[in-house]
């Protein structure tokens, strides 16, 4: 053809895209290279082409060398262009790579620019990078720039997926959830999150850090919605503690505990039997050597480690401290503006210390221990004893060893120790504080319209009115009608009646406006007051000066958002307005048992010891239903109790003269083909068995 004086692009062209469809790309690039050193210039769509399929094989090499023939022929790189790179570098780990490369992209023109595809790839590169230690504050930069860039970049369901893979695998719980919340409104985004199974089993990993960090609540709402998207539990969700527990129970206390089986165990065989003789047993603990470390199943996938366990419990009392905290803030900063009207600076002093007194009250019921027995007067060491059943006579050094004698007993059987009753002090109500205290709440805190009004020192009054009881005035209500009438200089024995019930309040103080929040900034700020400069800039009044940085556009209230309103997260405004639900022994074992059946639907297979935990606390409540129905679902998952557990279940429900709950559980045992022993049959039908016999 050259002989000939013809072009040989046009057959040069032809034989690469030939080449590429017929699959063979490493051909095709290597004569597609040879033409372009020779001076053949490709078309703008095989220049794509050959960068995404080298991309797609991870060779960085031959992409870089297409991009750079593609420049010399006048041809600008673009974002996907750039995206082709950075996706190479994310899956080969190169983070600091990736960065430098992002970097060259936010200064350039427009076409150039970082779209939601990029961020996708550098957030993979920082979070499945292993190399270059803690990564974490990188991609919480990265998404920072994303989130001030919202306007221009949104985020999609591969972003939510990587953030929260992100978030989990560095043991940032709340921020995990908060992205999880999102990808939940995308169908399908568990299934997304799960991925298979690849790269740690980010969905598994979600839910043991759930699991771990006593968030049943978050943990039953990520349940649900994988049943909603078809989902079945990962086997490595359901992974077992060393105290045969799985996700089912082991948030509940007590946690490094054993369930009690009824059985004894023969903890000779179960040490043959786990390996202990080959070597082969499973380790929980460095070896005295210190060469062998840890065998912790539940740290695959984590970054480090897995958090430490915490209870539900504890979370429930960190959760309800934490708010608690966030109302004397609140309190602090607001003052009496906080209640609306109503109130006076004494009822803040005086409702701010109601909520530390609370708060302590429950941190310190939180830790509710024995007393020790060297510290414990005789009657107290009788008492402990007649309530166990056990003799309470003789003298204190006797009575002392028979109490230490029967602790250590119980914790060998892995069961409680045995605790006074609590007494409960009843304290005065206060009807009008009470009142004050129901209409303080977080309901704000996230709305950023309130902020910018509160900023600019505009009204922030809900379109509410309170009576001096602190009651709600309805439109038809008889308080407003009575208002009315005194505004009219009508009924005014019915308005000494309404307000005579107000004791120590006084009249009615009147709520100054709020002040402006820029100017208690800039008011700390006390070296601006005496600041000189040339243009004399500082001469002016604190409104003076944020009306100047708004004039010269150095600040705008549209520049305050947070990332809820930048990627639309509607549902945060109402998350954490009202207080956090109070612990309680029911409320426990309800939500065990939600979370029992939901892992049954989805496919997994809770352990024996997830039954005797989740049936013990339902005997600590005491609730018989309850009990009866944790029986029934244990007995269908094939598991058995020693006769003891059953001795004592029936022997609970007698006592609580819950005749037809033993009824039932003696039933199901012999439905099941589980052997009945006669001595629970003869604590449950004495008088059928006495009535036979004279028969």
């Amino acid at each position: 053809m050259e002989h000939y004086n013809l072009s040989g692009r046009v057959t040069w062209l032809s034989f690469v895209e030939d080449l590429l469809q017929a699959g063979y790309l490493k051909e095709a690039t290597d004569t597609f290279l040879k033409g372009s050193k020779g001076g053949y210039k490709g078309t703008d769509e095989l220049y794509d082409t050959l960068v995404e399929k080298n991309a797609e094989i991870g060779h960085h090499a031959n992409c870089i060398n297409i991009l750079r023939f593609m420049e010399y022929t006048g041809r600008n790189c673009k974002t996907s262009h750039y995206n082709a790179l950075l996706r190479i570098e994310a899956n080969l780990g190169e983070a600091d790579v990736a960065l430098e490369r992002f970097e060259d992209m936010r200064y350039c023109e427009e076409d150039k620019k970082p779209d939601t595809e990029t961020y996708n790839w550098l957030f993979q590169s920082q979070v499945r990078c292993s190399v270059g230690g803690d990564r974490i504050q990188q991609m919480i930069d990265l998404l920072g720039l994303m989130v001030e860039d919202y306007k221009r970049v949104q985020p999609n369901a591969k972003t939510y997926t990587i953030l929260v893979e992100g978030f989990t695998k560095y043991n940032i719980v709340d921020e995990a959830i908060r992205h999880f919340r999102a990808l939940s409104k995308i169908p399908g985004g568990t299934r997304l999150l799960h991925n298979n199974g690849e790269h740690g089993d980010p969905l598994s990993l979600y839910l043991r850090l759930l699991c771990l960090h006593g968030k049943t609540d978050d943990m039953m709402e990520a349940l649900e919605i994988m049943e909603k998207d078809n989902q079945p539990i990962p086997k490595r969700a359901m992974i077992v503690n060393r105290k045969g527990r799985t996700l089912v129970t082991s948030w509940i206390e007590p946690l490094q505990q054993e369930a009690d089986l009824g059985f004894e165990i023969d903890y000779i065989a179960r040490y043959v039997a786990e390996g202990g003789l080959t070597g082969t047993r499973q380790r929980w603990s460095p070896s005295l050597s210190g060469n062998y470390f840890p065998v912790n199943p539940d740290n695959e996938g984590f970054r480090y480690a897995a958090p430490l366990e915490i209870s539900f419990k504890s979370e429930c009392a960190e959760a309800r401290a934490s708010y608690t905290i966030e109302l004397i803030k609140k309190l602090d900063r607001d003052g009496v503006s906080a209640f609306g009207s109503g109130a006076t600076e004494d009822d803040v002093q005086i409702i701010k210390e109601k909520l530390r007194k609370d708060m302590l009250a429950e941190s310190i019921q939180q830790v509710r221990k024995p007393k020790a027995a060297s510290k414990m007067l005789v009657s107290e060491l009788k008492e402990e004893l007649e309530a166990q059943g056990l003799p309470s006579d003789g003298t204190r050094p006797v009575l002392y060893q028979r109490v230490q004698k029967s602790r250590r007993i119980n914790r060998a059987r892995n069961r409680p120790l045995w605790l006074p009753p609590e007494v409960e002090v009843t304290e005065e109500v206060d009807d009008r504080l009470e009142k004050l205290l129901s209409r303080l709440n977080l309901k704000n805190e996230n709305n950023t319209d309130y902020w910018k009004k509160r900023f600019l020192g505009e009204s922030t009054e809900d379109e509410v009115e309170y009576t001096q009881n602190g009651e709600l005035i309805d439109a038809d209500s008889d308080a407003e009608v009575s208002i009315r009438k005194r505004d009219d200089g009508e009924g005014e024995e019915e308005v000494e009646e309404e307000t005579g019930e107000l004791e120590d309040g006084g009249d009615e103080e009147e709520v100054e406006p709020p002040v402006m929040l820029a100017s208690q900034l800039m008011q700390k700020e006390e070296a601006l007051e005496t600041q000189q400069t040339d243009d004399h800039y500082f001469e002016f009044n604190l409104e003076e000066q944020l009306e100047d940085l708004k004039r010269f556009k150095l600040f705008s209230v549209d520049d305050m958002f947070t990332i809820a309103d930048a990627w639309g997260w509607t549902w945060e405004k109402d998350i954490g307005v009202h207080w956090p639900e109070k612990w309680s022994k029911e409320r426990e074992v309800t939500l065990g048992m939600k979370v029992m059946n939901k892992v049954i639907d989805l496919g997994g297979i809770p352990t024996i010891g997830d039954c005797a935990m989740l049936l013990r606390a339902a005997m600590r409540t005491p609730w018989p239903e309850a009990i009866v129905n944790i029986l029934q679902q244990t007995h269908k998952l094939g598991y058995v109790f020693g006769n003891p557990i059953y001795d004592e279940v029936v022997t609970l429900c007698m006592n609580l003269d819950e005749r037809e709950a033993a009824i039932a559980i003696v039933t199901d045992m012999e439905d099941t083909g589980v052997n009945v022993p006669d001595e629970i049959l003869d604590k449950i039908l004495p008088e059928e068995s006495f009535s036979e016999d004279e028969g």
